[in-house]
């Protein structure tokens, strides 16, 4: 089975692409994996401007926090599936225990051992999309410090996992890790 992860920095252009790479698969069952829980006026325009780039074509499913279940669920009635993206999914799952690092750590790694079986099991070829956070500052503040390391241990383990990565830079797909693994 195929399994893409497109990475890179803020509209660097990653969903773009990772729409292309699907769109290239040429089947009529695409399915949209969102993680985004909008939650302001201005992410919900987002989605809605996402919504449209994709085009009638899609089929999208909200799963914010259940991952490797939706991919292992509706994977067997998809030709193609597109996660947009692990960075909210981190987010999403580090949110559930927000008081507590040490169990929302614990849940992160179990949801991400879950999403990583569940992609070498996939049904159908699965893109996952996702942002690199580690290229910038060092955060301020511990929360943010704990969100930059988790999103790059989440990161990491996918991209570990996956038979591509793609890390865009201004609009540009670099291949960074082939098909067969080998660099």
């Amino acid at each position: 089975m195929n399994t893409i992860l497109v990475i890179g920095g803020c509209r660097s252009g990653k969903s773009g692409h990772a729409l292309q790479l699907a769109d290239g698969i040429g089947n009529a069952r695409k399915i949209f994996l969102a993680t985004c829980i909008p939650q302001d006026d201005e992410m919900h325009q987002r989605v809605t401007r996402h919504q449209a780039e994709r085009g009638a074509g899609w089929t999208a499913v909200e799963t914010p926090l259940f991952l490797s279940e939706a991919i292992r669920d509706i994977g067997p009635n998809a030709d193609v599936l597109l996660v947009d993206c692990l960075t909210l999914w981190v987010s999403n799952l580090m949110m559930e225990h927000a008081d507590d690092p040490d169990a929302s750590k614990e849940l992160l790694a179990a949801q991400t051992r879950l999403l990583i079986e569940s992609l070498r099991a996939a049904a159908c070829p699965v893109i996952l999309v996702t942002n690199e956070v580690g290229a910038g500052i060092v955060p301020d503040n511990p929360l943010a410090r704990r969100y930059r390391d988790a999103v790059g241990l989440v990161n990491q383990r996918i991209a570990a996992c996956v038979d591509q990565v793609i890390w865009m830079v201004a609009g540009i797909p670099v291949k960074i890790k082939p098909v067969n693994g080998q660099i």
